[in-house]
C-alpha cells in the first residue's frame, strides 16, 4: 500500500516536534544553565548523575519498547502505552532525587517539580491524553524564565509552536494540547513561586 504524501508543513512540523521533544528541551536547558551558572567541573558533577540515572535509562527504555513493538513510536503517543512510560520515567526521577538527597542532604527542586509534572500527566492520562511535548516545553520555559525572563518568553513561544506541530501531525487534538499546557502552567507557577521563596 502506498503511503500518503507528506506535505511540507507536516515535514517541518515533524522536525520541530522531534527536535523539541521533552528530553531534548530539558537537555538544552541544562546546557544553558551549566554555561551560565556553573564551572565545567560543577556542571559535570551535576549533569553526569542526571544523564546516567534519568536521561540514558529513559532513552534506552524508549528504544527497547519501540524495537520490541510495545510502543508505536518514540513519542509514546498511544494513551495506553503511555502508562508504562510515565511509571518508568517517574522511577528514574525518584532514584535521582534519592541519590541527590543522600549526596547533598537537600532536595533538587527542579527534579522534584519534573516528578510532580510526570505524576500530573499520568493522572490526566486516565481522562485525556495531555500533550507531553507541550507540557514539558511550557515547564522548560519556566525554567529559562527563572534564569532570564527574555529566554523564558522565547521558550514559551517555542512551546506554542510545538503545541501547534502536535496538532498538525495529528498526535494530539487541540483539547489535549491545551490540557498539557494548562497542567504545565500550574506546575510552572508553583515551581517559580517555590524557587523564589527558597532562594531568598
Amino acid at each position: 500500500m502506498e503511503e500518503k504524501q507528506t506535505s511540507p508543513l507536516q515535514k517541518i512540523s515533524r522536525i520541530i516536534s522531534e527536535f523539541f521533544s521533552p528530553l531534548v528541551s530539558l537537555f538544552l536547558f541544562f546546557i544553558y544553565r551549566s554555561i551560565r551558572d556553573y564551572s565545567l567541573k560543577d556542571s559535570v558533577l551535576y549533569f553526569l548523575p542526571v544523564l546516567l540515572i534519568i536521561i540514558i535509562p529513559v532513552i534506552m527504555w524508549l528504544v527497547w519498547n519501540v524495537k520490541t513493538g510495545r510502543y508505536t513510536n518514540m513519542d509514546v503517543s498511544n494513551r495506553v502505552q503511555r502508562k508504562t512510560f510515565y511509571i518508568f520515567a517517574a522511577i528514574a526521577v525518584i532514584l535521582y532525587l534519592l541519590f541527590y538527597y543522600f549526596k547533598n542532604g537537600s532536595v533538587d527542586l527542579l527534579m522534584l517539580f519534573i516528578l510532580i509534572l510526570l505524576f500530573s500527566l499520568q493522572i490526566s492520562n486516565f481522562f485525556i491524553k495531555s500533550s507531553m511535548h507541550t507540557a514539558f516545553n511550557v515547564f522548560v520555559a519556566a525554567l529559562f524564565y527563572s534564569s532570564d525572563w527574555k529566554m523564558g518568553i522565547v521558550w514559551l513561544c517555542i512551546a506554542v509552536i510545538v503545541g501547534v506541530t502536535r496538532i498538525i501531525l495529528k498526535r494530539h487534538t487541540v483539547k489535549e494540547v491545551f490540557m498539557g499546557a494548562g497542567i504545565a502552567f500550574l506546575i510552572s507557577f508553583l515551581y517559580l513561586y517555590c524557587n523564589i521563596h527558597f532562594q531568598h
